[in-house]
């Protein structure tokens, strides 16, 4: 081979070889990419959104086992996050948490009580659908998370499969990247909701 070819072609391997490891690095440290697939959080989250979470929102945890190298701080009542679904790890759910560690938490005609008050939900979404209404009142043990859809109508959430460990959640929602239906055509775009903040 050329000389010239082989020396262009070692720098086109040594440059893609550093972007695979920076992709890799900002995949495990910084932001990843969700797809929405349900309307469980309507109207905050469409189906067919696209965002990116921020996985060093709460802490820098090693890869691959979600052990916490350094502690960012706590996720708090409101946050939108991701995390492994407790009864299968190798999906994950994105919801709102509801309720931290050491709160008494109710949910009574889909409405959330947090230590016998009345939460206030500006982002709740009530459509009619199957989902039981009433749970609790029940103590959120150390280190555990309760977590509702803003639908909660039609979320399976932690009223089904209780509480999500706190090494379990891999970040918060951050901003909206790409919003279309998910048999989408050029008119099908949601082009408003694209940069949109996640709250």
């Amino acid at each position: 081979m050329n000389p010239r070819w082989q020396t262009v072609l070692k720098e086109y391997t040594e440059a893609l070889i550093i972007a695979l490891i920076l992709a890799l690095i900002i995949r495990t440290f910084v932001i990843q990419a969700f797809k929405i697939p349900s309307g469980s959080m309507l109207e905050t989250l469409q189906i067919g959104d696209r965002l990116f979470v921020t996985k060093f929102a709460y802490d820098i945890k090693m890869p691959f086992t979600g052990f916490s190298l350094v502690s960012l701080g706590d996720p708090q009542h409101g946050d939108v996050v991701v995390f492994r679904y407790p009864e299968d790890p190798s999906k994950d759910f994105i919801k709102r948490i509801a309720g931290i560690p050491g709160d008494m938490v109710e949910v009574r005609d889909h409405v959330l009580y947090r230590n016998g008050e009345l939460v206030d939900e500006p982002y709740l979404t009530l459509y009619p659908g199957a989902t039981k209404t009433d749970f609790g009142p029940i103590t959120v043990p150390e280190d555990k998370y309760f977590m509702l859809g803003d639908n909660r109508y039609n979320s399976h959430d932690s009223r089904f499969w209780g509480f999500v460990d706190r090494l379990q959640i891999k970040g918060r929602a951050w901003r909206i990247y790409w919003s279309a239906s998910p048999q989408w055509f050029l008119s099908d775009v949601r082009w408003d909701r694209f940069g949109k903040a996640i709250e």
